[in-house]
């Protein structure tokens, strides 16, 4: 009787095994439905200008002397994302006056030194150029552009441009400049077109 029931309980565990192998093997799988995740990203456009070093150029003037050098240079790099259909980007220098780009602190010295006075050379090549033209910031032909860069495509719809600028003030254009301090600010600005 042993040997019956143990052929038994044998035969038993075969037939469940058999029939769980057989229910799993018929079940299909069931899905469920399908739920979505609207993504959605912006890239912003953008265009920026940064002074990292050279944020302040002292000079010690010379009366009637053409090249009174600035104390050092200033590095400005310009930085662009920009959406398709933009074909250039100017990067401009200017004095928000042309008479005065430069003020004396004394009171009662009523000389300025103008933009014509200033002269830049970029990237340590050429010329020192004047600050006279009229940039498109400001009315005053106070200015001078000091880089340029074409868009071409999307192959450069996203970079930088660095110009290192240098300085001169020329003081024979105010042949009777006082001795004094004079103080002013030079705007760095760029522009994309269209």
């Amino acid at each position: 009787m042993k040997a019956h029931l143990q052929s038994f309980a044998f035969f038993s565990a075969i037939a469940i095994a058999v029939l769980m192998a057989a229910g799993n093997a018929t079940a299909a799988p069931a899905n469920s439905n399908i739920a979505t995740v609207a993504l959605n990203a912006t890239l912003n456009e953008s265009l920026t200008v940064a002074i990292t070093s050279g944020t302040s150029i002292n000079f010690t003037l010379a009366p009637n002397t053409a090249a009174n050098n600035g104390s050092g240079t200033s590095t400005v790099v310009t930085s662009w994302s920009l959406k398709p259909g933009r074909n250039n980007i100017a990067v401009w220098a200017y004095f928000t006056s042309a008479t005065a780009a430069l003020n004396p602190v004394t009171a009662g010295n009523t000389v300025t030194i103008p933009s014509s006075a200033v002269k830049i050379q970029v990237n340590g090549a050429g010329a020192f150029n004047a600050c006279t033209n009229v940039s498109p910031f400001n009315a005053a032909a106070s200015g001078l552009q000091i880089g340029a860069t074409s868009i071409t495509g999307n192959t450069n719809i996203n970079g930088t441009r660095t110009d290192t600028l240098a300085y001169q003030i020329d003081t024979t254009i105010v042949p009777q400049l006082p001795a004094d301090s004079y103080t002013g600010v030079l705007n760095i600005q760029a522009q994309t077109t269209p």
